[in-house]
């Protein structure tokens, strides 16, 4: 299982609990970020464990597509170098392609974010919750 650097996460809550008591704004790193979400690990579909599993394992992956660079073309994830970004299959049971549902995951502090309608939205997966 990966677990994202605490730091990022105390960082984060820092800044929300700093704004809420003096009446401030938080402000984003940019307007991308903005648009991603949160899950927590407990609310994925039960697929995505295994899929976080076969990362973490460096497979094998049960399609030859898993593990090439996410280019975040649609720009919802924060902007990154290229190659920064890898995406998976979450496989969906009773689909007959690699349906839509997806983890990518970026490098530097490995943070997983999960799909579910491919890449239209994302939701950063807490592993604290």
């Amino acid at each position: 299982m990966r677990f994202p650097p605490r730091i990022a996460r105390i960082g984060t809550a820092a800044a929300v609990l700093s704004a809420l008591l003096v009446g401030g704004t938080v402000a984003t790193a940019t307007p991308a970020a903005a648009a991603v979400g949160s899950i927590c690990y407990s609310d994925l579909p039960s697929q995505a464990y295994d899929t976080l599993d076969l990362i973490d394992a460096g497979g094998p992956y049960p399609y030859s597509q898993d593990g090439v660079v996410f280019q975040n073309r649609e720009g919802v994830l924060p902007s990154q170098s290229s190659g920064y970004y890898h995406e998976y299959t979450v496989i969906t049971p009773g689909s007959s392609t690699r349906g839509a549902r997806r983890i990518v995951t970026g490098e530097e502090t490995q943070e997983d974010y999960y799909t579910s309608d491919h890449y239209a939205t994302f939701d950063l997966i807490d592993f604290g919750c």
